[in-house]
């Protein structure tokens, strides 16, 4: 059985004791792929030198995340098309609108967003969303960009059932981790209205640790209880889901 985390963020300062040890244990269960999203420019030698310990399963996106779109996100946009052309990679991302955090760079995560989905389109590359109470503003800029180029993954899905039509409407994914094994998670109770191809895995580690490990440092290797929930919201055996939502993932990635 082939598992595929698509989002990972294995280069992050939580796993500088132990990240050997993290991957092995993810290896070890059978999570053989691993899509890692980008964050700003600090963080692009960490991912390369992620990908070079572990050419055959790392697989690395680039982008500027909106929580990262600051004053200087022009300087950080030509960044990311700098490395688009020096470096291979699966995906632009992460990228979206986030206006939980910080509302001041609304303007400027918006056209951070935006151009980051031509640029996807440029290189005929799959967008990985971040989005945090920000569906109708997200949503928008689709519905401007939409089309045969656009298409991706919506990175942790938390919206509604309406929501998640729309997104696939837009040719994306769904992207269902630790937040499905909550009780108030609340896309539990509709999940299983969303076709599974619809769906890909994911962890967001070292965030949003599934249950029975909330709240602690979130690790690829959980994935495990990901596919367990979603084994049990389809009636699918956990083989099946992990073999279909792997598919899925080859097919937003090229691989």
């Amino acid at each position: 059985m082939i598992i595929t985390d698509t989002h990972t963020h294995l280069y992050s300062e939580a796993f500088d004791r132990d990240r050997d040890a993290v991957i092995k244990r993810a290896l070890d269960a059978g999570v053989k792929r691993f899509f890692v999203p980008a964050i700003d420019s600090t963080y692009t030698q960490s991912m390369l030198a992620l990908k070079k310990a572990y050419p055959e399963h790392m697989f690395l996106m680039m982008g500027l995340h909106p929580t990262h779109v600051k004053e200087n996100y022009e300087e950080e946009l030509a960044h990311v098309e700098e490395m688009l052309v020096e470096h291979k990679f699966y995906a632009v991302g992460e990228i979206g609108i986030d206006l939980y955090w910080d509302k001041s760079f609304f303007r400027q995560q918006q056209e951070a967003f935006r151009h980051q989905i031509r640029l996807a389109k440029t290189y005929e590359l799959p967008i990985v969303i971040h989005c945090r109470d920000a569906f109708e503003e997200i949503f928008a800029i689709l519905e401007e960009e939409k089309g045969e180029g656009l298409f991706g993954i919506f990175h942790c899905f938390t919206g509604s059932l309406e929501q998640a039509h729309t997104a696939i409407q837009y040719n994306m994914k769904l992207g269902i981790g630790g937040v499905s094994t909550f009780k108030n998670g609340k896309i539990d109770t509709f999940l299983d209205k969303i076709d599974v191809k619809h769906i890909v895995l994911e962890t967001d580690a070292p965030y949003l640790s599934p249950v029975p490990y909330r709240g602690k440092r979130n690790e690829s290797v959980y994935i495990v209880k990901v596919l367990e929930k979603l084994s049990d919201i389809y009636g699918i055996p956990q083989e099946e889901i992990a073999q279909i939502t792997t598919q899925n993932s080859k097919a937003v990635f090229g691989i």
